[in-house]
């Protein structure tokens, strides 16, 4: 059984939508997106479990793509999985910090007996964080690129219940063939629509989210195009980077807020001890 931390923050509805407020005794909450784990991924897992393990920020919260892929929590059943390395990996962070989730386009389908096992908080797809005097809208992204037809039309289709109960009804192995030649897919349009394969996010679409939200600042994932612009007067978006420890180029970041507001910071890691010590 795994002892968590007491959990400071409350998840609530408001007349602007989900609002997750942290503790007034806080002082700084990481924000980041887009590890992409998976069996191929030791490194970029290393850096997230020492990450967690260290930073001095009060809580983390993750804004999807966490995983590659994620083909249902009965992964968990298999002694060895990935699933299980995972739940090892989150659940012993839990018990050092509050940890909340809030899905992506690679892993809508993490469940609730993954997250309760692991202590980590589920957030609505998107939800207004609140720190001391700063306020900012969370989404992972993939929802507001409008521009990319085909995606949103793919969307609609994996995200509803009929979808994903005929999905998960499958067995474990075909779900699992399944995902690879989805990604398959997903590899051979990159390009198509992006830098990196992915469409923008819709600025009017952008800004209509903050109106309804009452903020003016907005943090989101997806694009693997770390940045920071101005929507309109006042308001603005910040874009996380993707993490990867595993490629010839190692990289990844993370945005911290405190009562300064946003700041970024470079992921710093040490590699695993049985690479380093060969």
């Amino acid at each position: 059984m795994i002892a968590l931390v007491e959990s400071t923050w409350q998840l609530q509805d408001s007349a602007n939508g989900p609002v997750l407020r942290c503790s007034q005794g806080w002082q700084q909450v990481d924000l980041l997106s887009d590890l992409h784990l998976s069996p191929a991924t030791p490194h970029t897992a290393h850096a997230l479990a020492q990450h967690l393990a260290t930073t001095t920020a009060d809580a983390v919260l993750i804004l999807g793509d966490l995983f590659e892929v994620w083909v249902g929590d009965d992964g968990l059943d298999e002694p060895g999985s990935f699933e299980r390395q995972m739940l090892h990996l989150l659940g012993t962070a839990a018990q050092r910090l509050p940890i909340a989730f809030l899905a992506g386009n690679r892993d809508f389908l993490v469940g609730p007996r993954f997250l309760s096992a692991t202590g980590v908080l589920a957030l609505p797809e998107s939800v207004r964080l609140e720190l001391g005097r700063q306020s900012l809208l969370l989404v992972h992204g993939d929802a507001q690129c409008l521009d990319d037809s085909a995606y949103q039309a793919f969307r609609r289709e994996v995200r509803s219940s009929a979808w994903q109960q005929a999905f998960l009804a499958r067995p474990l192995t075909q779900r699992r063939a399944i995902a690879r030649g989805l990604r398959e897919a997903s590899e051979s349009r990159k390009g198509e629509v992006g830098p990196d394969g992915y469409a923008d996010l819709d600025r009017h679409e952008m800004l209509r989210l903050l109106q309804q939200a009452g903020t003016a600042t907005l943090v989101h994932g997806h694009t693997h195009q770390p940045g920071c612009d101005e929507l309109a007067p006042g308001q603005v978006r910040w874009v996380l980077s993707d993490w990867d420890f595993d490629g010839p180029t190692p990289r990844g970041d993370l945005l911290r807020l405190s009562d300064a507001g946003l700041q970024r910071l470079v992921v710093q890691t040490a590699a695993p001890a049985a690479a380093a010590a060969r």
